[in-house]
């Protein structure tokens, strides 16, 4: 096949490469070292968000080059680009983790404006860490051209005193060095083994969730989530997705074909059987909001409650991913809810075929340590578990996974940021039985919504996690674990029943029914209300710059906190120019 044989008479790419008046654009081309036949070939956009932040992205780079020999083997002309990440291991626990949501929505931002400006027709997307996952996915559907998903692959488990750790155990440790019943030796001994390799994080934690629902939701190739960052077979997994890019633009089918209603739905099922991120509450509905679908928060957590739990992975468990991989990883898993009736077989995937087909020839099964029976699951209902009540008209979210105790009472001890619930923390300024309220920390009021990891994993460190149970409107990170609930709305910024708690307050929580309630009378929350003032700007606020910009856009947790209006303002489609 010689380029003339390639028919861009419909792809984007024809605006910078075809006719004498795209000279100048094709002299571009020339200067990089492609030929004339590279030039009227597709151009095939290689997203990445490689960076030397963290272990997570710092493989993608070398991934990203398999992609390209595959793209040039199906007779595509790849064109290699990075965008930003913020990683939350790095960011968590100071000012930087009010940037970590928002990258989100940059990174989708950044990864469509490189498409639209330089005209490529499809994508292959590479990404490491929490937020880069669904902000590459983000920009797939909302550009709605050919796409394929790829995972960076986890990091290696740590081993320290005979047994497996991951960076999960070093943010509890320095609880436990506060406490005092961890040495700074001890401490010191296990950040230097707990990650020992490229890749993200190793539990069922943000990374690890989204990345089982590339392959859930049709956007990634088959297993191709499982392999750990070190494994080589991860640039064949790559060097395939390359093709099979090639070969979903052959054939017309784009990032919209694959997500739907269905596919969102499939999605929050693997999220719900393997304990994953509350993250992904926030992460779905985001997704669905590119493709027009509404999928929010009740969306997410109706699937919850009728999932069961049964992928025994940490933090709520015992296993990492590479546990799962090797006994037959998330296709096993998918294979099973088919079978129970509990997944959508007809979704069309990255393969080009339907998931049904993708599912047909896996052979894998139960082993009973790290994938349980459908029948006989570690939780009848999911993993994570949504909550609402008059403390949270908008919802809530909490996982649940390896939880004994699923309800739970106790008065209130009300801090207005994470800094001062933490410091009181550090203090032990707390007791058994109270529930620690954190507010103004949403999408707005953070602003950026940051994750409390820092704060819930001193808690647990100090042997508390049990004994007290945490609120805020803000998240927490796939590795918290503990009675903790997050996202909830409406958020204390635009005057939620959060803002109006004060300490003593009793509040209900019951993951069993799905409930969160104070024991306060609609009277006397309408009075509280009447008589709140918005909080000034803290000292932490912006007042310009890209987190003040979100700040002025973000819309509501249980939307997916998103910046604009989605499909349903679109007055094109980029793949249709």
């Amino acid at each position: 096949m010689d380029a003339k044989t390639h028919d861009k008479t419909r792809l984007v790419s024809r605006h910078v490469t075809e006719g004498p008046q795209r000279a100048p654009h094709r002299s571009y081309y020339y200067a990089m070292g492609l030929t004339e036949e590279e030039i009227h070939r597709p151009l095939i956009g290689v997203a990445t968000c490689w960076n030397e932040a963290a272990p997570c992205n710092i493989a993608l780079n070398r991934q990203a080059q398999a992609v390209k020999l595959g793209v040039k083997e199906a007779l595509g002309t790849p064109r290699e680009f990075t965008t930003i990440t913020v990683t939350d291991g790095i960011a968590m626990g100071h000012e930087g983790m009010r940037s970590s949501l928002p990258s989100r929505e940059a990174i989708a931002d950044t990864v469509e404006l490189t498409m639209r400006g330089h005209a490529y027709d499809a994508i292959v997307g590479l990404a490491g860490c929490d937020k880069s996952l669904p902000g590459m996915m983000m920009a797939m559907v909302r550009l709605n051209v050919p796409s394929v998903f790829i995972y960076g692959g986890s990091i290696l488990p740590g081993r320290y005193e005979g047994r497996d750790v991951t960076v999960q155990d070093v943010f509890e440790a320095v609880g436990r060095h506060q406490a005092g019943t961890l040495s700074t030796c001890e401490l010191e001994k296990l950040e230097a083994v707990a990650c020992p390799s490229a890749g993200s994080c190793g539990g069922q934690f943000t990374a690890n969730t989204m990345a089982c629902v590339s392959e859930a939701i049709g956007l990634a190739l088959p297993n191709s989530s499982g392999a750990p960052a070190p494994y080589e077979s991860r640039d064949q997994y790559c060097e395939t997705s390359g093709r099979a890019v090639m070969n979903l633009l052959a054939r017309g089918i784009r990032a919209r074909d694959v997500v739907t209603r269905e596919s969102l739905e499939n999605a929050a099922r693997v999220v719900a059987c393997t304990g994953g991120s509350t993250n992904a509450g926030l992460h779905l509905p985001a997704i669905a909001h590119e493709a027009g679908i509404k999928f929010d928060l009740d969306d997410v957590c109706q699937i919850f409650r009728e999932t069961p739990y049964f992928v025994d992975l940490k933090p709520g468990g015992r296993y990492v991913a590479k546990d799962l991989y090797d006994v037959g990883g998330i296709p096993v898993v998918m294979k099973m809810l088919l079978e129970a009736g509990l997944f959508h077989g007809n979704c069309v995937t990255a393969t080009g075929k339907t998931m049904a087909e993708n599912l047909a020839n896996i052979a894998g099964e139960a082993d009973g340590k790290v994938i349980h029976p459908v029948s006989k699951p570690l939780s009848a209902t999911g993993g994570v578990v949504g909550l609402k009540g008059n403390l949270a008209p908008e919802g809530a979210i909490v996982k649940v996974a390896g939880m004994k105790k699923l309800k739970f009472e106790g008065p209130a001890r009300v801090f207005e940021s994470e800094e001062d619930a933490f410091a009181a923390v550090q203090r032990r300024e707390y007791k058994e039985g109270e529930v620690i309220v954190i507010r103004n920390e949403g999408p707005k009021g953070g602003p950026g919504m940051r994750e409390m990891l820092a704060t819930t994993a001193a808690i647990s460190g100090q042997g508390m996690g049990s004994k007290v149970a945490l609120i805020t409107d803000g998240r927490f990170s796939g590795a918290t674990r503990g009675f903790c609930v997050g996202h909830v709305g409406p958020e204390a910024a635009v005057g939620g029943p959060i803002a109006l708690l004060k300490d003593g307050d009793i509040i209900q929580i019951d993951a069993r029914k799905g409930t969160i309630k104070v024991k306060l009378s609609a009277k006397e929350l309408k009075e509280r209300h009447k008589a709140w003032k918005q909080q000034p700007p803290r000292e932490t606020f912006y007042g310009s710059g890209a987190i003040w910009k979100y700040a002025q856009l973000v819309g509501p947790a249980k939307d997916g906190a998103v910046t604009h209006p989605g499909k349903d303002g679109e007055r094109h489609v980029y793949a249709d120019l």
